[in-house]
């Protein structure tokens, strides 16, 4: 994959927006300092301007000066960042990715997938839904610590392999709601760049965000 198509958008606006910044600073510092040789060459020579005054005229320009250069580095650094992440992109093609949501998959006869609890909880439910939401099938997962936990259903005669379900996880301890998070697992495809933006192709469950990846196994 080539690596220039990805960050092409990120480059030439980084660089663009980094070249305007800079000749703004340096038209305003021109235009400051030529209505400063103006004001001393027409100045009163019975009333000559305060030194005071001119020296806080020239701290003020330093200091547009010096903020458009921070605002020129920034730039810069945003611009490498997103190099970055378009690197460390393209190595996710051909890996398993996890991100939130709750789609998934019959393959081999099962469903593999994973959620995470905030909390313990005395008891985890999981349900299975089919395409019209309704629920195929309930699991209790018993007690579960707080964190990340996988699980795998066996469909039986319920779903036959690639055909695409939902679950949702229903956690509570005693009679308070514990909260929970859901993930898909798929493969990455491809990747590619939408508008500045990294996405990420997955095999069956489309376009997901590079920011969204929760993990990688």
């Amino acid at each position: 994959m080539d690596f220039s198509v990805l960050n092409q958008t990120s480059s030439t606006s980084s660089s663009s927006s980094s070249n305007t910044t800079t000749q703004n600073a340096q038209d305003t510092q021109d235009r400051f300092l030529k209505l400063l040789v103006a004001q001393m060459n027409n100045q009163d020579p019975l009333n000559p301007m305060d030194n005071a005054q001119v020296t806080s005229q020239m701290a003020q320009i330093q200091q547009v000066t010096a903020l458009s250069g921070l605002d020129t580095s920034i730039k810069s650094l945003g611009g490498q960042l997103g190099q970055l992440q378009a690197l460390q992109s393209i190595s996710l093609v051909g890996r398993e990715v996890s991100v939130p949501g709750n789609k998934v998959y019959v393959a081999d006869g099962k469903v593999e997938s994973s959620y995470e609890v905030d909390a313990k909880a005395s008891n985890v439910k999981l349900e299975v839904l089919n395409a019209a939401g309704a629920v195929i099938d309930t699991v209790q997962l018993g007690s579960q610590d707080a964190g990340r936990h996988t699980f795998s259903w066996d469909a039986g005669t319920k779903a036959n392999d690639g055909t695409q379900l939902s679950y949702r996880i229903t956690a509570t301890n005693g009679s308070t709601a514990v909260d929970s998070t859901t993930y898909m697992h798929d493969k990455v495809a491809s990747v590619y760049s939408l508008n500045g933006t990294l996405k990420l192709q997955l095999e069956q469950l489309g376009t997901v965000d590079y920011t969204s990846v929760a993990a990688v196994d």
